[in-house]
């Protein structure tokens, strides 16, 4: 079986670890969000493409949930001592590695998706990890405070601030100009299922879903598509999801982000949305989506046993 997957951060890297455990003999290929990616230090940092390596690779922190296990922040800690910042992205040793080795060959000419395969090679993550572009793309949030409004990149934003200052719009700057990957595109073609997992709607999916092509892609696929709600019960699961959704006008709900991807009914022939199927907790099992599939299980991912459970029920509702 033929599984492609779009994928932002942690809570995606959690469900991908499920796909594998439910389907350990499946072609998995993970499209990643590269809206995320920032140059601190003269490095370029990948925080999405790297939580989804560590994490299938058995690298990341598990208390963290991003970052590498048993890391140290000795390097940060002299920086700060220099008086260099940003204070607000925890740089750690180990994950510096990653960052030098990535810089060094994209400086070298080796596009985004050739550096990804390479770092990948150490990590062995059991799938084909593929950035959505080899384009540059990054987030920027419009924020208004006491300096006026102003665009900040979306790390600051979620990092520093915290997301408490309201963003009047989201913006994947670069994105228009932008190609999907080598392998993008022939990997939702091809695909035997689609998942789109309990990643943020906005800055990780809608990022990937951002890039010309790749959603038209995800619309046409003759594989069914079926996502997993980040939303329970009106809150997110995890992070702050919900100021990205208001951000967009769009509710914190299960039923809103559904109908914010669409249904995949068909009015002559053309696709009208994305989604087959949406997998949403019960509290939520009064959910609507026009064109699509709902069905209910509880959606927490407490352990690998449960996000298999919760796995296994996206694939049972996308009939494969």
């Amino acid at each position: 079986m033929k599984v492609t997957a779009l994928a932002g951060g942690i809570g995606g890297s959690r469900f991908l670890r499920g796909v594998r455990a439910a389907l350990p003999d499946a072609d998995i290929t993970v499209i990643g969000n590269t809206g995320d990616d920032i140059t601190l230090h003269g490095l370029r940092i990948c925080p999405d493409l790297d939580t989804v390596m560590y994490t299938l690779g058995g690298g990341i922190s598990a208390e963290r949930g991003w970052g590498r296990e048993a890391e140290t922040f000795v390097v940060a800690e002299e920086l700060a001592a220099y008086g260099v910042g940003p204070a607000w992205f925890g740089l750690g040793d180990r994950d510096l590695a990653t960052h030098l080795v990535r810089t060094q060959m994209l400086d070298a000419g080796h596009p985004l998706s050739d550096v990804v395969a390479a770092l990948c090679v150490r990590w062995a993550p059991g799938v084909r990890l593929l950035p959505m572009s080899d384009q540059r793309v990054e987030t920027h949030v419009i924020i208004s405070d006491e300096q006026g409004q102003r665009a900040i990149h979306f790390q600051e934003w979620w990092l520093r601030l915290r997301a408490a200052t309201p963003a009047t719009s989201i913006v994947p700057l670069g994105a228009e100009k932008a190609t999907p990957a080598p392998g993008v595109l022939d990997a939702l073609a091809d695909a035997d299922v689609v998942l789109l997992p309990p990643s943020n709607p906005v800055v990780s999916i809608g990022t990937i879903l951002a890039v010309p092509g790749i959603r038209e892609a995800v619309a046409k696929t003759s594989a069914p598509v079926v996502g997993v709600s980040p939303i329970i019960g009106g809150a997110a699961v995890r992070g702050m999801a919900d100021a990205c959704l208001t951000a967009i006008g769009v509710e914190t709900s299960a039923q809103a982000v559904g109908q914010h991807y669409g249904g995949r009914g068909r009015t002559g022939g053309a696709a009208t949305g994305l989604l087959d199927g949406w997998l949403v907790d019960p509290v939520d099992a009064a959910t609507i989506v026009p064109g699509a599939a709902v069905a209910a299980r509880p959606l927490l991912m407490t352990d690998l046993a449960e996000t298999t459970a919760i796995v296994r029920a996206a694939l049972e509702l996308a009939g494969v």
